[in-house]
């Protein structure tokens, strides 16, 4: 059993399963993907995961360190250890960066948060008197939001679409903080549709129609980016301009 264990688990939303009967275990300190088209369900299987609001309706079991996670709310998973990156970050209208940044930070000093936003190439002499409200990109809030996980320290951090938002000068940021967190033996799972995020990952799973249809290395998934599609006998195959070589459709299933 690893970090995080799936057994059994089906998900249904306005009365349709999205999720259909997977198992999973995701090995602690590690970097995992789950890759998948459009629709495949891997956005929801993280919002379950992290027991948000409208994602409860489920059959099976989850377990993060051998503890069964489905009667807990969204605070208590935080509490032990489990964050959530959303593709599309939060504002906070008010908020300065220095008093976000220090509000979930296990090490509170100044010099921390200067850290971590360095980390993510963002000047701290810059940013740190700035609001965390539109005046700020979405770049600008997607590592802003890697840096306040990055001083909370977590156990299990999933990120949904890390690279959404961000222009090429600054994806290296990106990973180079998935790299840390790596190092610090947080458990990091990535939910993409990228070729180049997927090559981040030490291990990948592929979605599919709400099942994980193949599971190994990076360069065993990669290998559907470049095929288009897992031959199967799913009704909704996707058609074949849903996949490219580096990036899929966008994708909210």
């Amino acid at each position: 059993m690893g970090i995080l264990s799936i057994k059994n688990l089906s998900v249904e939303l306005d009365g349709k399963k999205i999720i259909q009967n997977i198992s999973a275990d995701f090995w602690e300190g590690y970097v995992h993907a789950i890759v998948g088209p459009n629709g495949a369900g891997k956005s929801t299987l993280a919002y379950t995961i992290m027991g948000l609001s409208g994602y409860k309706n489920i059959t099976g079991d989850i377990f993060f360190k051998d503890e069964r996670l489905n009667d807990l709310s969204i605070d208590e998973r935080a509490r032990k250890g489990i964050t959530l990156a959303w593709q599309e970050p939060a504002r906070f209208e008010g908020l300065r960066l220095e008093h976000f940044l220090k509000a979930t930070a296990k090490d509170k000093s100044i010099d921390n948060i200067k850290k971590s936003l360095s980390l993510i190439g963002l000047n701290p002499s810059t940013y740190l008197g700035r609001a965390v409200d539109k005046t700020l990109s979405g770049g600008e809030r997607k590592r802003i939001e890697l840096a306040s996980i990055w001083v909370m320290e977590p156990s299990l951090v999933l990120l949904d679409e890390p690279d959404s938002g961000i222009d090429v000068s600054a994806l290296e940021n990106i990973f180079e903080m998935i790299r840390l967190l790596k190092e610090k033996k947080t458990t990091v799972i990535l939910i993409t549709h990228s070729l180049t995020v997927l090559k981040q990952a030490d291990h990948a799973f592929l979605m599919c129609c709400g099942q994980i249809v193949d599971k190994g290395s990076t360069e065993k998934i990669s290998g559907y980016f470049h095929d288009k599609c897992l031959p199967c006998d799913h009704k909704n195959v996707p058609d074949i301009g849903e996949w490219t070589t580096d990036e899929m459709v966008t994708e909210k299933g």
